[in-house]
């Protein structure tokens, strides 16, 4: 593989783990103001987090063919 593909395949990866953090903290902010009664906010974030899942895949995927 050549460095600009090793490159652009390693900063992937790490906006990749971003995300999946960022996901995981969505979803335990979620969790919390779905305990206090905002349901229509949870409802909100649960759309947010298909479609962070959904672009997760292609991002995996996408780092995958790089490599």
């Amino acid at each position: 593989m050549d460095d600009h593909k090793s490159v652009t395949a390693d900063t992937l990866e790490l906006l990749h783990l971003n995300q999946m953090a960022i996901r995981a903290a969505l979803e335990e902010l979620s969790l919390w103001i779905s305990q206090r009664g905002s349901t229509n906010v949870h409802d909100n974030i649960l759309s947010i987090m298909h479609t962070l899942d959904t672009n997760a895949e292609a991002i995996a995927s996408g780092i995958e063919s790089l490599r």
